[in-house]
């Protein structure tokens, strides 16, 4: 038998607002790893991996500040969505479903 507990937190106003800085850095790297993966594509044919966007995180970390703060598991967790946005993106391509390419997110997702 296996138990759940769920627990509900409550954060004080600073940290909310540290949380939704956090969520819009992670949103921003979103759209710029989806950016990296088209503009790699259009202009020099190749076809970025997770792990091309995963080594690239130190680098970012470096030249943006705000990236820094954040754990460097969310931010490899950034990079698999996008990973796996793309995987799922080619596999109905290849089912001959409606693929519907990644979207960039806006302000807010």
């Amino acid at each position: 038998m296996l138990k759940t507990f769920t627990y509900r937190i409550y954060p004080t106003h600073n940290q909310e607002r540290i949380l939704n800085q956090q969520l819009e850095d992670c949103r921003i790297l979103y759209n710029h790893f989806l950016n990296q993966r088209k503009w790699a594509y259009r202009y020099y044919g190749i076809s970025l991996s997770y792990f091309d966007q995963a080594n690239d995180l130190p680098g970012l970390k470096e030249s943006c500040p705000e990236f820094s703060v954040i754990y460097s598991q969310v931010l490899q967790n950034v990079a698999t969505r996008v990973d796996l946005a793309f995987k799922a993106f080619f596999r109905r391509v290849k089912n001959g479903e409606k693929p519907g390419y990644p979207r960039f997110k806006g302000k807010g997702q």
